[in-house]
């Protein structure tokens, strides 16, 4: 297996409200909600770096299609780094987040090991890190 991934898909409760999070709250790209026409097809693409799609889809779809009933979701299970290039970009970024509706788990603040970085849940609870690590800058 060559060590790549090109989807990153997270279940979500209301497809509409988390789109409205991520689009109109943090400004990711997106052409909307495509697949209505299936049963449990509604899904959403983000465009992120190099590739790489955001996707969210109904934890019900994800149920139907897999097979796996639904179970209590833990914030803890992974979280979303977003490494960026400064700490203003860092407290921009979560104020964009609270802003849209998320809730700030920890504030922003210097790392021990000498970054910044803080954690928000979008209103889905997926944990996300946003972080200025000097030594994983994007490439942007």
């Amino acid at each position: 297996m060559k060590p790549r991934i090109s989807v990153l898909t997270l279940g979500v409760s209301d497809l509409e409200k988390s789109v409205e999070f991520y689009r109109d709250g943090l400004g990711l790209t997106t052409k909307g909600i495509i697949g209505t026409e299936f049963e449990n097809g509604a899904v959403t693409f983000f465009d992120m770096h190099s590739g790489l799609k955001l996707a969210l889809w109904p934890r019900k779809s994800m149920e139907n299609d897999t097979g796996i009933p639904q179970q209590n979701p833990s914030a803890l299970e992974f979280t979303l780094g977003h490494n960026v290039v400064s700490k203003d970009e860092v407290d921009t970024i979560m104020e964009l987040a609270e802003k849209a509706g998320a809730k700030i788990i920890k504030p922003a603040s210097n790392t021990f090991w000498g970054g910044y970085a803080g954690y928000f849940q979008d209103i889905d609870g997926h944990l996300w890190e946003i972080v200025y690590n000097t030594k994983l800058m994007p490439e942007d």
